[in-house]
């Protein structure tokens, strides 16, 4: 063994010599040299790479792990070995020479340091035991690596100290919370309020619930379920839409919804036909706020339940119990008497309407601003005379009409009151001057002197339906609606099935009536010089834009249907007029901004529905191939009907006509679907 550590030392002093000593030594041969100490070479470079295998802590036993960089031996904290010093018996210090390193960078050792040799034996490695160091009770020449100190373990490579993660949620306030599930629907809190507990509550905060529309999903949930949602957010709940929720029931859930909600202000219950009286009056009774209440159909509704609205229920302003079978004009007058704020009674399909008492009632508040009547067969001449101009009013001798103050309605709904006549009719003209909507449609004894004066004296009328008045005349729309003061501000007007209304009376009204956005003419004799008419005013009205992807809107919507003089041409000047491009000269393109929307004969209503759709996405161009394909389609089927010479020769550039608009209207692909075809062809028979 001695021996051994000789040789090793003797052959490490030697490879330290200068070069100028070599041939002083007495070495053995160069080809021996070669041979003996390459093993030994071998085995120091395995044990040194076992030893680089070592971990960086202070224990030696995990010698397996990875180092923890690729050189171990690049900066002082990184070497993973024991320290050598000279109390290991392997060491030997020769005083006055220099260490050989054996650090990588090829940088010296430390001047003074004591040599590390190994003996050069077969099977070092795992004769070599290993040594526990302590670094804090042994001294260390060769220190392992060293831990960071605490107060830089949370530093950052830059110098800062590391701060921990912002918990954005748990620090957020409880306004912002509520404000970010203010903008879920009732549905998506149900299903948001299974995420957690935390969730849960928040979900079923009562300020998120102060509006529950269940008309949406009333069909999707469960009664139970819905029934649980009226109960959690029921005090918090102010609108209250039960619309169509026919799930609920008297005895389980109508009852518990009744007892929850009591801070109701808006209600609609139209359609809960399982609602009972009592649950129902107790709802009432619970809700002293009530402004808008709506009773529409409900079976459990009767004269009772309007007095213990008209005791309980102040400040309501909206009352709708329209084909409620169960009651009748007196619970209707509880409610105007008992009710100071009332603005709109809705008692469509009410008996009883007949009595002078409920009309004078009406006459005395003159609070209602909104009055719907309509389908009341009951009502007479002498009941509206009464709700307009009182019992024996003073009649102006100058004028001849009763003094009394002018009504407050701003609509009113007599349709279907099949026992109006002008003498009733008549009495609103010069009394309703702030009416916008009058509504006579099915009063089939009215006509033209009961509607002179209310059109003379009505100056913000904006809606006008005189549906299936067959007594009407064109003088009514020429020399009257036409010149009206309300000319200027109508925006609907409907006149179908008057049959005696023709192109005579409805030109100067189309001409004069500019705010028009919708004009229901079917079953009437007006003919193509209305639609041209028509075209030219939205033409003069609405303005161009040379914006190429601008969209255009439908501004006026024409229905025309089953009007015998209706023809294609006039069709087509309406087509033309959705589709046109202007080009002036020295001036950029121009689009229209303003179409007219047509409800035709239903064998045209096809192409004019598909042109109207192009015009709508901005396809000008393809709008108006289709609309040239479709007149020469026409054209060619009306000169096919033509007998005599060249009969064949007409029907078949009708039938190639035919093929060609057929396929446009599907969208120029060239192959038309069967159904197409077949309509284009129905048209030839009709």
């Amino acid at each position: 063994m001695a021996e051994t550590l000789v040789e090793t030392t003797t052959t490490t002093s030697s490879s330290t010599t200068p070069p100028s000593s070599i041939h002083e030594t007495a070495a053995a041969p160069f080809e021996e040299v070669r041979f003996e100490e390459a093993p030994k070479e071998r085995r120091r470079q395995r044990l040194l790479r076992g030893i680089q295998r070592i971990s960086s802590s202070p224990s030696l036993a995990q010698i397996g792990r990875a180092r923890s960089s690729s050189s171990p031996y690049s900066t002082r904290g990184s070497l993973s070995c024991v320290s050598l010093a000279a109390t290991s018996p392997f060491a030997q210090y020769t005083p006055g020479t220099s260490t050989p390193s054996y650090y990588s960078n090829g940088q010296p050792s430390i001047p003074g340091s004591p040599t590390v040799e190994f003996p050069a034996f077969e099977g070092i490695e795992t004769r070599l035991a290993i040594r526990k160091v302590d670094n804090a009770s042994t001294p260390c020449l060769t220190p392992a690596t060293v831990g960071l100190p605490p107060e830089l373990k949370t530093r950052s490579r830059s110098g800062t100290t590391r701060k921990p993660l912002y918990d954005f949620w748990a620090n957020m306030p409880d306004e912002i919370r509520l404000h970010i599930f203010s903008y879920l629907h009732p549905k998506e809190l149900v299903r948001a309020s299974r995420v957690s507990k935390e969730f849960h509550t928040y979900c079923f905060d009562g300020q998120l619930w102060t509006m529950l529309d269940a008309s949406d999903f009333h069909q999707d949930i469960p009664a139970e379920s819905l029934a649980k949602i009226i109960v959690a957010a029921g005090p918090f709940v102010k609108d209250l839409n039960l619309r169509g929720c026919i799930q609920v029931e008297h005895y389980k859930r109508a009852e518990v919804l009744a007892k929850a909600c009591r801070n109701l202000i808006n209600a609609t219950l139209e359609g809960c036909r399982n609602f009972q009286k009592s649950t129902l009056h107790s709802l009432i009774k619970a809700n002293e706020k009530l402004a808008n209440l709506n009773l529409t159909g409900l079976p459990a509704v009767s004269n009772s339940t309007c007095k213990i609205i008209s005791q309980h229920c102040p400040q309501l302003e909206t009352f709708n119990v329209s084909w409620c079978k169960h009651m009748d004009a007196r619970g209707v007058k509880m409610v105007i008497l008992g009710c100071p704020k009332l603005r709109d009674m809705r008692a469509g399909e009410i008996k009883g309407f007949d009595s002078l008492d409920v009309a004078k009632a009406i006459f005395e508040t003159n609070r209602l601003e909104r009055l719907v009547l309509n389908g009341c067969v009951d009502l007479t001449d002498d009941a509206l005379k009464v709700m307009i101009h009182g019992i024996d009013p003073q009649i102006d001798i100058l004028s001849n009409r009763p003094i009394v103050p002018a009504r407050k309605l701003r609509h009113l709904n007599l349709s279907r009151c099949r026992h109006l006549t002008n003498r009733g009719v008549e009495t609103l003209g010069y009394m309703v001057p702030d009416l916008e909507g009058l509504q006579l449609s099915g009063c089939a004894q009215v006509t033209d002197s009961a509607l002179e004066p209310i059109l003379a004296s009505a100056p913000r009328l904006t809606h006008l339906e005189l549906e299936d008045l067959s007594e009407l005349t064109n003088d009514l729309l020429s020399q009257h609606l036409a010149k009206a003061p309300c000319a200027s501000t109508l925006e609907h007007l409907s006149v179908s099935y008057c049959e005696n209304l023709s192109d005579t009376g409805m030109l100067p009204v189309i001409k004069s009536c500019v705010s028009l956005q919708s004009v229901d003419m079917d079953n009437t004799r007006i003919g193509d010089l209305v639609l041209a008419e028509a075209a030219a005013m939205v033409r003069s009205r609405a303005s161009r834009t040379s914006c190429r992807d601008s969209r255009p809107r439908i501004g006026l919507r024409l229905v025309v249907y089953d009007c015998q003089m209706i023809t294609w041409t006039g069709i087509r000047e309406v087509l033309s007029w959705n589709a046109e491009i202007r080009q002036p000269s020295g001036n950029s393109t121009t689009y229209p901004t303003e179409i007219i929307g047509l409800k035709c004969f239903y064998g045209w209503q096809q192409t004019v529905d598909q042109h109207t759709q192009r015009v709508l996405r901005g396809d000008f161009a393809s709008a108006g191939r289709l609309e040239r394909k479709w007149a020469d389609y026409m054209q060619a089927i009306e000169e096919a009907g033509v007998t005599g010479a060249g009969y064949r020769r007409r029907r078949r550039r009708a039938r190639e006509a035919q093929m060609l608009h057929a396929d446009e209207e599907e969208g120029g692909t060239g192959a038309g679907r069967r159904r197409a075809r077949t309509v284009a062809s129905s048209c030839a028979i009709m």
